[in-house]
């Protein structure tokens, strides 16, 4: 509605509010119902939904009588450009995917849920913003407590120990060009325990910041412990 008159428009509501799920709850239902009479097994969150059925002949069948279901009688338009027919462990659903051992199918976190968090945490790290170190460990640590709780049904102990070894060196690239000038970066290498000799070969050093922060004397000084200490909250110590 605009200006008291009702309008018709071609754009749906939002996503990331509360009405768009509330409306999709409302919407759906009576797809959620069909889906039952027929006895598929299927999860649906909003306007997200999966169907499993047991081989592709069937799910061929099956999308092409629903679309036909949803579009006729419930007046609503397939996103076809969204909606395929594939195996489990190579769609995402909700950030999620799944993988086969011998004996079960898992859960684990989709690789573009991985990607998206790394995005984050380099927006979160990046040198170019003007953010105290404080102010980057307390939006890390919101970051990383949010989206560790939302994944943790999911398998993926390796994947957080590789994000944690990533971002501590990211925030030791932050350090490192926080000391722009040789002589304070070789004054704070001495208060971290570095030799004078190797503090002002490192001080004077040309390494563009990414490779310093994976070298091993910023390894050797900004240690997990220390930077725990510091204030960064790790994905490993969330996902325990």
């Amino acid at each position: 509605m605009i200006d008291d008159l009702i309008k018709k428009t071609d754009e749906g509501c939002p996503q990331g509010g509360f009405l768009s799920p509330l409306l999709s709850n409302i919407m759906l239902d009576e797809l959620d119902k069909e889906l039952e009479k027929r006895n598929h097994k299927f999860c649906r969150y909003a306007d997200d939904n999966q169907i499993y059925v047991r081989s592709r002949k069937a799910a061929e069948r099956v999308m092409k009588s629903l679309t036909a279901f949803i579009e006729k009688k419930l007046k609503l338009k397939v996103n076809t450009t969204k909606s395929a027919v594939g195996r489990p462990w190579r769609r995402k659903f909700l950030g999620f995917s799944f993988y086969r051992t011998k004996d079960e199918v898992r859960v684990r976190v989709h690789p573009k849920s991985i990607k998206k968090i790394k995005a984050k945490i380099k927006e979160l790290t990046s040198r170019s913003k003007p953010w105290t170190m404080k102010y980057r460990f307390k939006k890390l640590k919101q970051t990383i407590t949010g989206w560790v709780s939302y994944y943790k049904i999911a398998d993926m102990k390796s994947k957080m120990r590789d994000l944690d070894q990533w971002t501590r060196r990211r925030i030791r690239m932050c350090y490192w060009k926080r000391w722009k000038k040789v002589k304070t970066r070789f004054r704070m290498l001495r208060k971290l325990g570095i030799k004078k000799p190797k503090a002002w070969e490192y001080a004077n050093t040309r390494k563009v910041y990414w490779r310093i922060s994976n070298s091993q004397i910023l390894a050797r000084t900004f240690t997990n412990q220390l930077l725990k200490k510091l204030g960064y909250f790790s994905f490993t110590e969330r996902y325990a």
